[in-house]
């Protein structure tokens, strides 16, 4: 049997801002996104983070939200549901960008945590344009990555628990283009590092 051709994988580091804790009943205000890097048989190679970013704010689709959800951004819903771009004009931008960033390689979206940003970003992308560019799995969570590496239990980690040289210097703002540049430098740091040095 012939080897397997395996592409290399584009990871884009990945930040939303919403209204509420699921999408649908509640609304994705805002997504950046970043590239982080390539990983191929050749190893992991990082990208300037703020050299390829890609960012939005759109149109709520419900009147429903929650108020300390909606704080945590600072954005303004009102503002949004008049200046906002509308959700398919912006996932199918989003597609576009993706697309032509990754050219040719497997795109491949990182978050921290992953879970949420992905659940709002897999579900517009499907909602708005019928596909995702990450398929249904191309997601990988930055938080689990670092749990594996230094050994620890997933619950036992949190960025206040990890080495400071692996952290970011930027600050986190709660703004999805910020955070995701942030985020990416943090994914580039991670994948570098060897893990935990043992006695």
């Amino acid at each position: 049997m012939a080897p397997r051709r395996v592409r290399p994988s584009l990871y884009i580091s990945v930040d939303i801002e919403a209204d509420g804790p699921i999408p649908g009943p509640y609304s994705m205000l805002s997504l950046g996104a970043s590239v982080a890097g390539v990983q191929d048989a050749e190893g992991f190679r990082a990208a300037d983070p703020e050299e390829r970013t890609f960012y939005r704010e759109l149109r709520p689709i419900s009147e429903e939200f929650v108020p300390e959800a909606l704080a945590v951004s600072g954005l303004d819903r009102d503002r949004l549901g008049s200046e906002g771009t509308e959700p398919v004009l912006a996932m199918g931008e989003f597609t576009d960008w993706v697309r032509e960033a990754a050219d040719g390689a497997q795109p491949v979206m990182c978050g921290y945590p992953a879970s949420y940003d992905w659940t709002f970003l897999y579900w517009y992308l499907i909602r708005f344009t019928g596909s995702s560019p990450f398929g249904h799995s191309g997601c990988l969570d930055m938080k689990t990555l670092y749990a594996a590496k230094a050994g620890l239990p997933l619950r036992a980690v949190a960025k206040g628990t990890m080495p400071r040289e692996l952290l970011s210097r930027r600050r986190h703002t709660h703004h999805a283009l910020d955070d995701a540049v942030e985020q990416a430098e943090l994914f580039a740091n991670l994948m570098a590092w060897p893990g935990p040095s043992r006695p």
